[in-house]
């Protein structure tokens, strides 16, 4: 496989015992393949962080990092300190950066694990100055600017005070300042004012940190959509989150497929029972559906306990059968129903809620449209119930063609 190749991998085994019922299936080969994509869009030779916070968008965090840190991604970020002390304990030794920080963080335990953390005020730089004072350990720290999310980063009005703070803390030697960055809040519409705008802050935010005498390792600013289409951001490192596990980060941006980007989770289970029933047949709770005349009913065994959204009740696609169906009636804690018509299927035959598209199946983003929300939310719901089943697991280099040896996570 080279860089640019996202053909479809070979089909893999049989779901191992035990994901019969439902499982979302990991296509690692496609995770690798995307960041190759990415790396390929950033600009002046910046480096790239996968970004793994929830689970690696609901992936498993640690076989995703493995399989982005075996194409090319030099940092990996996550949202809170726990996600990457659990990468850390897996075995991964390069650079990790995490940002959600609240008093009494785990600050001492980053630190010694060798993480890079954020600071988006002085609360913060004063906690990580003291949690390195008790360990005798240099703290690598990262510091955020608001630039106009609104969300985490110092005010522009507080920043000199901050960028300061942070050079007398290197001077004293608790600190070294590796990072400066910021997040956009609408770079998944090109072209919205308040792009200018951020990157303009932004480059005001580095400017008064030189002021300050700071001299940061890498700059960054780019999310996935900016990574696909603002080269301006990409300073010395891109962020992709979402795009890295295949999915694109709007409509605006562009179709994941056009992108360069595959899906890499498959989600399906495996049929409970298929009957047939007369017309009029009431279907689910508060029978929101009546049968229109004798047809034949498949029950899927996963629900709103599993991450299937309750509002995709007489909405949601699913691929039965060889045929897309339409989720009929009401989603259930642990199941739902699909009307087959004058089609037949036999219990165990497996029924497709959403993967890349190859099999006709709907994806992650047929599903986010038909209720409402994003592809982020469709990916990272699915619950703990659902095994995941990383195929692909080895490099290309350093697997047998069409390898699909599983993996934990």
């Amino acid at each position: 496989m080279n860089d640019t190749d996202l053909s479809p991998l070979p089909a893999p085994s049989p779901p191992p015992a035990g994901t019969r019922r439902a499982r979302a299936e990991i296509d690692l080969g496609a995770v690798r393949a995307n960041v190759r994509a990415l790396r390929g869009y950033a600009a002046g030779g910046a480096g790239l962080m996968a970004v793994l916070k929830s689970d690696g968008y609901g992936h498993g965090a640690v076989p995703c990092a493995r399989a982005a840190r075996q194409a090319g991604a030099s940092w990996l970020g996550t949202a809170t300190p726990e996600e990457a002390l659990a990468l850390r304990a897996a075995g991964d030794t390069g650079r990790i950066l995490c940002w959600l920080w609240t008093p009494g963080g785990p600050w001492r335990e980053a630190i010694e694990a060798d993480l890079d953390v954020s600071a988006s005020g002085r609360w913060a730089l004063e906690e990580v100055r003291a949690a390195a004072r008790a360990s005798g350990v240099t703290a690598r720290v990262q510091l955020k600017a608001d630039t106009g999310l609104g969300r985490n980063g110092c005010q522009p009005a507080d920043w000199p005070d901050l960028v300061s703070a942070a050079r007398a803390a290197e001077v004293e030697g608790t600190v070294r300042v590796t990072g400066l960055w910021s997040h956009f809040a609408c770079a998944d519409e090109p072209g919205h004012p308040s792009i200018a705008l951020q990157l303009a802050a932004f480059r005001e935010a580095l400017a008064t940190a030189a002021r300050a005498g700071l001299d940061p390792e890498v700059r960054h600013l780019a999310n996935s959509p900016a990574t696909l289409t603002l080269p301006a951001s990409h300073f010395d490192l891109v962020r992709s989150g979402v795009s890295v596990y295949g999915l694109s980060p709007s409509p605006e941006v562009g179709v994941a497929a056009d992108l360069g980007l595959r899906p890499a989770m498959t989600f399906s289970a495996s049929l409970a029972n298929v009957k047939r029933v007369p017309g009029g047949h009431g279907v689910s709770y508060g029978h929101t559906y009546t049968t229109p005349g004798a047809t034949t009913l498949a029950l899927v065994p996963t629900g709103y306990a599993d991450g299937v959204p309750r509002h995709a009740s007489g909405t949601g696609p699913v691929l039965v059968a060889g045929k897309l169906r339409t989720v009929a009636g009401r989603v259930a804690m642990d199941q739902f129903v699909v009307d087959l018509g004058g089609d037949s299927a036999q219990v165990g035959d497996e029924a497709v809620l959403f993967g890349p598209g190859d099999r006709g199946e709907p994806t992650a983003e047929d599903w986010a449209r038909a209720v409402g929300t994003i592809g982020y939310e469709i990916v990272t719901r699915i619950g703990t119930r659902v095994p995941r089943v990383h195929v692909h697991a080895q490099a290309p280099e350093a697997a047998e063609p069409g390898a699909t040896e599983p993996v934990g996570g």
